[in-house]
């Protein structure tokens, strides 16, 4: 990551890596189809990563971010497993070896947030495809709700029940996060370092409101079962810049 980088946001200068020192998290994982996830992140040029014949993961999520670089904002993500850029045409195998190795990246299809210094960074730095919504949401409960809602229309109600504490640094990962913005692809890294994180299989509630967004995830066949859910209520990350693929 560059240490000297620094990009003018609305004025302020960002220098970085960015740093988030305080942020709590759940999500939930859910399968959907391939074929109509593929076709969604198709313009980007990535490849929908299977976990079985068919299936790929779309990851929702809810993150309040509590002190960092770009400030106090809340968050709703909604990201799909892709194969790295570099490996094509894989299959389940090769998948899981890349999933398990740490190869495997997370494409970022949607991000609302409610903080428009957040959204301007978001998308000039990384190509975050970053939009203004409006949140409610209860990080602080044993059951984690949020609900996310843009233009007067909800996009998503999503409730996590508590699961089981998970050893050490749980899900402590350097991940390749990809973003698509203005025709471009690109690849960031994302450093997190969690504590306390508590997970379980299924354990997630989704309701879907009248949003566009709301439309193309029940296109994927959503609500449904999910295959796990998380919360982090412990959660540190560093972002470095982005590159173009």
């Amino acid at each position: 990551m560059s240490e000297t980088t620094t990009h003018l946001v609305l004025g302020t200068p960002v220098t970085m890596p960015v740093r988030v020192r305080a942020a709590t998290a759940f999500m939930g994982m859910f399968p959907v189809p391939v074929g109509p996830a593929q076709d969604l992140v198709a313009h980007t040029g990535l490849e929908i990563l299977q976990y079985r014949p068919g299936r790929g993961i779309c990851t929702l999520v809810f993150v309040d971010y509590v002190d960092g670089d770009l400030g106090p904002y809340n968050e709703f993500g909604v990201c799909f497993l892709v194969r790295d850029h570099r490996s094509r045409g894989g299959g389940i195998v090769s998948d899981w070896r890349s999933l398990l190795g740490g190869q495997a990246g997370a494409l970022i299809h949607h991000l609302p947030v409610d903080g428009d210094f957040t959204l301007a960074a978001g998308r000039g730095i990384w190509g975050f495809p970053k939009t203004l919504a409006d949140f409610d949401a209860d990080h602080d409960g044993t059951t984690k709700r949020g609900s996310v809602s843009a233009d007067g229309s909800l996009i998503a109600e999503l409730t996590v029940a508590p699961g089981i504490p998970v050893p050490g640094k749980g899900i402590a990962a350097s991940l390749a996060a990809y973003s698509h913005l203005d025709g471009v692809t690109r690849r960031t890294t994302w450093e997190m370092n969690p504590s306390g994180v508590r997970t379980r299989l299924g354990g997630a509630t989704l309701r879907l409101g009248t949003h566009p967004i709301a439309d193309e995830l029940r296109r994927l066949g959503l609500p449904r079962r999910a295959l796990a859910s998380s919360s982090i209520p412990e959660l540190r990350m560093t972002f470095g810049d982005a590159a173009e693929i």
